[in-house]
């Protein structure tokens, strides 16, 4: 998981979301009901969680698959009035909405979420990503109860991210060279490309190491010069570079 930014709505489209929440007693089949009979708002809000979320419209959660759905973080059972509240909803793919997280949402003691919201919390305070083996270990409570919930354990997704980690290493070895020769339009397509790929969390991890003290002898010295070289708009939702 990275964290994303989440904008301000247009004052239109949170106007008719906060007139839905308004309505919600009123409608008689609650409020899912209310938001699966609000066809043009989930549509609009889908528009604005794409923008946000990682490469080419990927699922917040996993990284992986594309993603298809809202997802309210703080599902609609258990909070009603949430329902059209831009705050709650997530950008996340099929699998990880419907098979996975469904209607859980664990809590400690004094009732706050046990799930990481990447919009909110900078997941790496809670989940360490082992690179080489694309696993990810959970350093708190929160962490251990997102890796459970979304199952970013699955095989599947360790051995894309640990594919990942070699895919990018490469690229920043050929983005490290294209920049040094002056190549600056390929070495543009090259950059972008790494920001759309899927697993951005395994590049998010490496930009916010490139500065440790052992970074050149674990990735190579190209590839840190290539992740140096990794600036721009592209990485502006997630990017760590300059934080």
């Amino acid at each position: 998981m990275i964290p994303l930014q989440r904008g301000p709505l247009p004052a239109e489209l949170a106007a008719r979301m906060a007139a839905r929440t308004e309505r919600i007693g009123e409608h008689r089949g609650g409020a899912r009901e209310s938001w699966r009979d609000a066809r043009t708002i989930r549509r609009d809000l889908s528009v604005h969680l794409i923008a946000m979320s990682a490469g080419l419209s990927r699922c917040m959660y996993c990284g992986d698959s594309e993603g298809t759905s809202i997802d309210h973080f703080q599902p609609i059972a258990m909070a009603p009035q949430r329902a059209f509240d831009w705050l709650n909803h997530l950008w996340a793919c099929a699998f990880c909405n419907s098979n996975q997280k469904r209607d859980l949402y664990p809590t400690d003691r004094q009732g706050r979420a046990l799930l990481i919201d990447p919009t909110s919390d900078e997941p790496a305070d809670h989940l360490d990503l082992v690179l080489a083996t694309g696993a990810y270990r959970a350093r708190s409570a929160k962490g251990r109860e997102t890796i459970r919930i979304f199952g970013l354990d699955r095989p599947v997704l360790e051995r894309g991210r640990a594919h990942a980690y070699v895919r990018c290493r490469s690229m920043l070895r050929d983005l490290a060279r294209l920049t040094e020769h002056g190549e600056a339009v390929e070495a543009r397509e090259v950059a972008q490309a790494l920001a759309v790929q899927p697993f951005a969390d395994v590049l998010y991890e490496m930009l916010r190491l490139r500065t440790a003290p052992r970074a050149a002898l674990v990735f190579g010295v190209e590839a840190v010069a290539g992740l140096n070289a990794l600036t721009g708009p592209h990485l502006s939702k997630w990017s760590p570079v300059g934080r």
